[in-house]
């Protein structure tokens, strides 16, 4: 295995923050990856696994191993009359991955499109868009435990699927390298069209005939019309998670601002994140070469040079504010490092 010294982390950050890593390898397999763990513990140092480097905020120099997961491949591992079951490396590219599901005619994955990162990462915090999570679709993962470093396979359930959330934020945080996960995709494609704006850009977009297709295309215009494009200006997607709160403390919300938008869910009402921002005046405002996106108050942005710990004190600035203004305690949907 290649490691190397001292590299330069600001190209594998969709940030853009320039931050080193002590050590650096890359892993196109499982058994890459424990040499990685091997190397490391005679190195002295942890591990730091990146992926597509999409849901990461880089406020400091990595003291560790920072193992780039370029596990590549997707097979088929079974199938019948209606699903096909891929298993994905976890170094593939998500679009990527969808992509090819939307070439084969699975359905499933389509209103995901175009959401920045890794398939290893997708399980880890159930992404989700547009009335689709990852739960919806998964089937198994495998991962190596970081101590004794054997194969593990997580089942559905043994994830603990949550909005955002599943063990490997909790429990198993910092103890699995995810190397491949298994969808079960389908043959027979239902149509999620209730969300968001997707039936409006289907018929801004002139088509009749209704397919998986057709939805991504719908999706991907929607996202690159709302989300700036990492390549351009320098960010990682949705900051902060829509916060769930009582239907008690969504009445009161309403009685005081009473254009305030909510969701039932079954945990209690969820409040658009973005619709607190830009209400309590944060979208658009810039802070030197950093700030909160124009379009999108969800976004944070790094206009070129910006510090990860400036972009840290401003979600933290935004946070207070939003408790003090709603009493929402917004939690992060980035790990900020």
């Amino acid at each position: 295995m290649n490691i190397q010294k001292n590299v330069s982390l600001k190209e594998l950050n969709t940030f853009g923050i320039d931050k080193k890593a002590t050590f650096y390898a890359e892993a196109h397999n499982s058994q890459e990856v424990i040499e990685a763990i091997t190397q490391a513990e005679q190195l002295g140092v942890g591990i730091f696994i990146l992926g597509g480097g999409s849901n990461i905020l880089l406020t400091k120099d990595i003291d560790a191993l920072v193992l780039k997961m370029n596990i590549k491949g997707i097979d088929t591992v079974a199938e019948d009359e209606q699903y096909v079951y891929l298993k994905v490396g976890a170094g593939e590219v998500w679009h990527d991955f969808v992509q090819y599901c939307i070439a084969h005619g699975y359905g499933g994955v389509e209103n995901l499109s175009l959401i920045p990162g890794t398939v290893g990462a997708s399980p880890m915090q159930n992404i989700g868009a547009y009335g689709v999570e990852i739960k919806d679709v998964f089937e198994s993962l495998e991962a190596v435990h970081m101590q004794t470093k054997f194969l593990k396979t997580f089942s559905h359930a043994a994830c603990r699927f949550g909005y955002r959330e599943s063990i490997f934020k909790n429990e198993a945080k910092g103890k699995y390298i995810i190397t491949h996960v298994t969808f079960r995709l389908s043959k027979q494609p239902t149509f999620n069209t209730e969300y968001g704006a997707i039936k409006a850009t289907l018929d801004e977009m002139g088509i009749k005939k209704l397919d998986i297709q057709s939805i991504s295309k719908a999706v991907i215009a929607i996202r690159q019309s709302k989300l700036p494009d990492p390549a351009v200006i320098g960010n990682a997607g949705s900051f902060f998670k829509n916060p769930t709160i009582s239907p008690i403390h969504y009445e009161a919300l309403k009685q005081e601002h009473p254009s305030i938008p909510g969701f039932k869910t079954e945990k209690g009402i969820k409040v658009p994140a973005a619709w607190l921002l830009e209400q309590a005046g944060w979208k658009g405002k810039t802070f030197g070469n950093i700030g909160v996106h124009k379009d999108q108050p969800l976004v944070l942005v790094n206009y070129g040079g910006g510090e990860g710990e400036a972009i840290k004190q401003l979600s933290q600035d935004i946070q207070r504010d939003i408790l003090r203004r709603y009493n929402i305690q917004l939690q992060p949907e980035v790990n900020v490092v």
